[in-house]
């Protein structure tokens, strides 16, 4: 037998609780009344409204982010962009390697790819 969600737990607590409450309010079942047991259960209905609350804060703390990365990275790039055009460091320097960028020395030229050589029938070539 699969074990319940978290969805479903709160699905089964809020049926039985309705039920109760319709059809033997008066009625005390396992040592609870119907008051005493909705006490006992609100613990989990406010963990369950915590984690909705902190997850609607995730999600717009998430937003929050993006935007903020998106213009951290322009001027990023910018700053970037100065170091490697200044004459004093370039895109070889220190910095610009501090930065962990690749230099200009370190980075090896396209290869040049040697053709195939085809036969073709009849005329070689």
């Amino acid at each position: 037998m699969a074990r319940k969600s978290p969805a479903e737990k709160l699905e089964d607590l809020l049926l039985v609780t309705r039920a109760w409450e319709m059809l033997r309010p008066a009625r005390s079942f396992f040592g609870h009344t119907l008051e005493r047991f909705k006490q006992a259960i609100q613990p989990s209905l406010d963990a369950r409204a915590e984690i909705e609350d902190l997850q609607g804060r995730l999600r717009l703390a998430i937003l929050k982010r993006n935007a903020a990365d998106v213009r951290s990275f322009r001027i990023l790039r910018g700053v970037v962009y100065s170091v490697q055009g200044d004459p004093a460091e370039g895109g070889d320097g220190e910095l610009y390697v501090a930065m962990g960028r690749v230099p200009w020395r370190a980075r090896g030229r396209p290869r040049m790819r040697t053709r195939r050589r085809t036969r073709r029938g009849g005329g070689g070539r």
